[in-house]
């Protein structure tokens, strides 16, 4: 059996997911909307989502399941569809000798 981790979508931005036009392809989830809420070992992500949607707290629209080798898994209306973590750009912190001298006034 596989172990699942379970990612709930924040609710603030599930409700423009809920509402946006569905797009087939890869979808770009970014960690700081979702929360990790929990693991499910199953043997396929449809028997995770199976065993969920018997409990208190079904895997709902745009929630997410990464598996073990850390394919990323979002729930659509459709089913379940391929996503990515988008993780943001690291931007270079400038140290004290790479910034150019003051110029000095005269």
């Amino acid at each position: 059996m596989a172990t699942y981790r379970i990612f709930r979508m924040k609710e603030h931005v599930r409700q423009h997911f809920r509402w946006a036009p569905h797009t087939s392809g890869v979808m770009n989830a970014k960690p700081r909307d979702f929360e990790q809420t929990g693991e499910i070992e199953a043997t396929s992500p449809y028997a995770a989502w199976k065993v969920l949607r018997e409990t208190e707290h079904p895997l709902e629209v745009g929630d997410l399941m990464e598996a073990e080798d850390s394919t990323l898994l979002v729930y659509k209306y459709v089913g379940m569809e391929e996503a990515k973590w988008v993780l943001p750009e690291v931007k270079p912190v400038l140290i004290p000798e790479d910034l150019p001298e003051p110029a000095l006034a005269s």
